[in-house]
């Protein structure tokens, strides 16, 4: 059965004129459930995905202003989400707690796959010089990265990138507000996150 929403997106439309975009962005990120993908934003507004890029650069500057912000989760999907400086208030009106602690060996995996995703458990494990089973387990179980494909070398392992929940969990935009990679920890060339 087909989503309404892809359903939706391959309807001929109108374009939006240029002075409703920035309103019909909010809306639509308002009310997705799950981040957007760029193309889907450019079919609803009937333009190119480089005009809807500048269009969430002003969307953006609005939504700072009400504690919200646009997040993007890879190079191609979108979602609002809470600004991080208001987490705490947020958290104390849902009555949560962050209780989320993460050990010394999480947060190692999870930078080397942010920094080198896509990237497979014994990549993993050569650069730590440890056994990662575990803690990739539990990194997958919280939901901070998730299996994406299979590497074409013997094998064929799992290869593992970050959420929107990483981006979520650590208050980042995106990827490009981490900061540049130690020397061990290039980016792979394959790599568009």
């Amino acid at each position: 059965m087909a989503d309404s929403r892809d359903a939706a997106s391959q309807l001929p439309l109108e374009p939006v004129p240029e002075d409703g975009r920035v309103a019909s962005l909010g809306a639509l990120l308002f009310t997705a459930a799950e981040p957007i993908p760029l193309g889907v934003l450019a079919g609803q507004l009937g333009c190119s995905q480089s005009v809807v890029r500048e269009a969430l650069t002003e969307v953006d500057a609005h939504l700072h202003r009400l504690g919200l912000m646009v997040q993007w989760c890879d190079a191609e999907r979108i979602q609002l989400a809470t600004a991080p400086a208001l987490a705490p208030l947020v958290q104390r009106f849902l009555g949560l707690e962050r209780t989320v602690r993460l050990s010394q060996a999480a947060l190692e995996t999870l930078a080397i796959v942010a920094y080198r995703q896509p990237v497979t458990r014994p990549e993993v494990e050569a650069i730590r010089g440890v056994d990662s089973t575990a803690v990739v387990q539990n990194l997958v179980a919280r939901g901070f990265i998730e299996a994406v494909g299979r590497a074409a070398s013997v094998g064929n392992p799992v290869q593992y990138a970050t959420t929107p929940e990483f981006l979520r969990f650590f208050g980042l935009r995106g990827f490009h507000e981490l900061p540049p990679p130690p020397d061990g920890l290039r980016p792979n060339g394959s790599s568009s996150r």
